[in-house]
C-alpha cells in the first residue's frame, strides 16, 4: 500500500468527522448544547462546554484535513518524478539524425 493510498483512507476518515460534528451543531445556539438543558452560562460538564468543545474540534478536524491533504499533495509529486523517470529511462529508443542538409543557404 502506498502512501497517498495511506493519506487518502485518512483524509475520508477525517472528512466524514468533519461532517459529523459540524451535523451536530446548531447555527443558532441550539443543536447538541440545547439538548442538554436550556441556556446557562458556564456549567460544569453541561452546555458550554459542550459547544466549546464541539467548536474546537471542528477547528481541529479542519486543520488535520488540510494539512492531510497537503502532504497527501507532496507524495503525489514525489512519486510522479520517480515513476516518469524510470519510464523514461526503459522506453527510451536511440534517436536517429534526420536532418539532411540539402537546403539551399539562407541569405
Amino acid at each position: 500500500m502506498s502512501t497517498f493510498s495511506i493519506f487518502l483512507i485518512l483524509i475520508v476518515i477525517v472528512a466524514f468527522l468533519l461532517i459529523v460534528v459540524i451535523m451536530v451543531q446548531n447555527p443558532k445556539g441550539g443543536g447538541l448544547s440545547s439538548s442538554f438543558g436550556g441556556g446557562g452560562s458556564q456549567q460544569v460538564g453541561g452546555v458550554k462546554q459542550t459547544s466549546d468543545f464541539l467548536d474546537k474540534s471542528t477547528w481541529a478536524l479542519a486543520t488535520l484535513l488540510l494539512i492531510l491533504i497537503l502532504l497527501s499533495n507532496v507524495t503525489i509529486i514525489n512519486n510522479r518524478t520517480g515513476q516518469d523517470s524510470k519510464l523514461l529511462d526503459e522506453n527510451q529508443a536511440p534517436v536517429e539524425n534526420t536532418q539532411t542538409n540539402d537546403l539551399p543557404p539562407v541569405d
